[in-house]
């Protein structure tokens, strides 16, 4: 039973504290889809999402009100494009007609993004897997609300190298064919290792092989409800620390499973699972950075950072495993930089490297997110970072993933604007050591001794 001490608690959290449901992400199958003539793929593409999506915006929009719970974005997440378009697209161009049909079908079932203009290429790449990737930057720049993503290595499988290399010049196409818009494709595409089939986060979210045909997975967030908490602990004990978040993280997890379900209940949808990520905002009190600075940091990127980061990211994840049997997706702390004024302010005063955020991501949720670099920055050092965000998740056995923003015509000391829960991001330095010749060896880094546990 809910007591009145919990509701005034959790309208606090909300009217207060910036508690949020980040996104309801509604997952659907498209492999039924499939057709060797393309016209016809893309009209049951467009039928099954319209047609499955249809209520989900109003249902979202009825449990805001019903609850009092914010419902910042209502998403689509589809089976990855490369396995659905394979029979019918023979060139880059035929994938992208899909890109547009996807397009067309979130704009008519009014949602925010749909994700899942995706590869899965671990260990190797089909030549379907290989069109679509090339059609990215076409895709991303002809359309609004698509979000794309590539794994390109797992603990079981190793690093597929040439994947890596191909896409720091997709990355490099991407903000090119975006430039006009200061490169804003590139906020739309996420390179993985380890990648979840049941992520409800954009860009990175697509609806796994081992889904069925629909789910109802929800994503909260409450960076804020975090910090207000643990400033009743100040110069605490790392216990009591950890109690706190723990504590904190399980009632925000809460939040998250009552709306699933309701969802999934006025959809007749399965519920799939809960991702509390610590997912920030630009706004101001709605930021990781500032968790960490109240556990005692003088700022985000001081010696120290790493170690509060996974305290944070593992007290939240046992928090929420209390909360939820259905746990999943990523869980846990964020780190994207011009999403998180605590970040950018990091940046700005010196204290924060891409080498340190490097660092911080072994221990967090996502790995380099929504990081603007140099427009001339060479694709075989997008490359090289991308392996090592790689390298990192495929040892750890976590996901790891990138999003960089190669901004055309910008260099470091100039700052970009995004937008909305984008945000906006000083452009930061690169280090100026080349990797060409390691990136251009082509084939695959193998998989870990400690992968092999069969």
């Amino acid at each position: 039973m809910i007591n009145i001490f919990e509701v005034n608690e959790t309208n606090k959290m909300i009217e207060q504290e910036k508690l949020d449901v980040r996104t309801i992400t509604l997952g659907i199958s498209l492999l039924d889809c499939c057709d060797s003539d393309l016209d016809v793929m893309n009209r049951k593409i467009y039928d099954k999402i319209t047609t499955m999506a249809k209520d989900l915006v109003s249902t979202g929009n009825d449990i805001e009100k019903l609850y009092g719970i914010p419902i910042v974005n209502k998403r689509i997440s589809v089976t990855p494009i490369a396995l659905v378009g394979g029979q019918a697209c023979k060139c880059p161009e035929d994938f992208v007609t899909i890109a547009k049909t996807l397009d067309e079908a979130a704009k008519a079932s009014h949602v925010n993004f749909i994700g899942g203009y995706s590869a899965l290429v671990s260990k190797g790449m089909t030549r379907a897997d290989e069109n679509l990737i090339r059609s990215i930057p076409t895709a991303l720049a002809c359309t609004e609300r698509v979000c794309s993503s590539v794994n390109v290595g797992s603990t079981k499988t190793g690093i597929d190298m040439d994947a890596v290399k191909l896409m720091g010049e997709i990355v490099k196409a991407t903000a090119e064919a975006t430039k006009e818009k200061d490169s804003l494709g590139c906020a739309k595409l996420v390179v993985f290792c380890n990648a979840p089939d049941d992520n409800p986060f954009m860009a990175g979210a697509f609806h796994g092989v081992t889904e069925g045909d629909a789910v109802i997975n929800v994503g909260v967030s409450g960076p804020g409800v975090v910090k207000t908490a643990l400033e009743a602990v100040r110069g605490k004990s790392f216990e009591e620390l950890c109690e706190t978040v723990k504590k904190t993280a399980f009632k925000v997890t809460r939040v998250g499973q009552l709306v699933a379900k309701e969802a999934s209940s006025r959809l007749n949808i399965p519920f799939g699972i809960v991702d509390l990520s610590l997912a920030p905002t630009p706004a101001v009190g709605d930021s990781v950075a500032e968790i960490l600075e109240e556990m005692g940091l003088e700022s985000v990127g001081a010696p120290g950072t790493t170690a509060a980061l996974a305290l944070l990211n593992d007290q939240v994840k046992k928090g929420g495993v209390m909360a939820s049997s259905y746990v999943g997706g990523l869980s846990g702390a964020f780190i994207p930089v011009s999403e998180d004024q605590g970040m950018i302010d990091a940046v700005n005063r010196g204290a924060l490297t891409l080498e340190k955020l490097e660092a911080m991501t072994c221990v967090c949720s996502v790995g380099l997110d929504m990081i603007a670099i140099p427009g001339d920055t060479p694709a075989t050092t997008i490359a090289g970072i991308i392996a090592d965000e790689a390298a990192i998740g495929m040892i750890n056995q976590k996901t790891t993933a990138v999003r960089l923003i190669p901004v055309i015509g910008k260099g470091v000391g100039e700052t970009v604007e995004f937008g909305g829960l984008l945000g906006y991001a000083p452009i930061q330095t690169v280090n100026p050591f080349g990797c060409e010749d390691f990136v251009n060896r082509g084939g695959r880094i193998p998989a870990p001794i400690h992968s092999f546990k069969n």
